[in-house]
């Protein structure tokens, strides 16, 4: 089965997608398979992180913007080259296994939709076999 999902952005951020995906888990009735979250964006992506110090969101994205910065020579007309290359170096899709109708995560962590280039109004996927 596959899900699409709509959220508004803040103009860099994680957002925690893990209720939606498990929601789309419960509807599809799939007890054991896989699910794939897929992002359709070129400056956003899709990690796993940790769920109980909200400053590890925080903390991730002055990570990224330490180490991909916005740098005065990228010619992209757009302005936006770092947001393209923290979506490459986070990639656009996890996929996570599904065990007794539930995602095997660990304890500490969720699923998350990474906004590089915000705000904007984004969408994803899931995709349950």
């Amino acid at each position: 089965m596959l899900f699409t999902f709509q959220l508004k952005t803040p103009a860099q951020g994680l957002i925690n997608i893990t209720p939606e995906i498990r929601e789309a888990i419960k509807e599809s009735g799939v007890l054991e398979g896989i699910c794939v979250v897929f992002c359709p964006h070129t400056t956003a992506a899709i990690t796993i992180n940790e769920n109980a110090d909200p400053d590890v969101k925080s903390d991730f994205i002055k990570g990224m913007d330490k180490f991909f910065p916005d740098l005065n020579e990228f010619q992209h007309c757009e302005g936006n080259s770092d947001a393209h290359i923290k979506s490459s170096a986070v990639g656009v899709s996890e996929t996570i296994i599904i065990t007794g109708g539930n995602l095997l995560l660990g304890t500490w962590q969720d699923i998350y939709f990474c906004e590089f280039d915000g705000p904007r109004n984004r969408k994803f996927y899931v995709k349950i076999m």
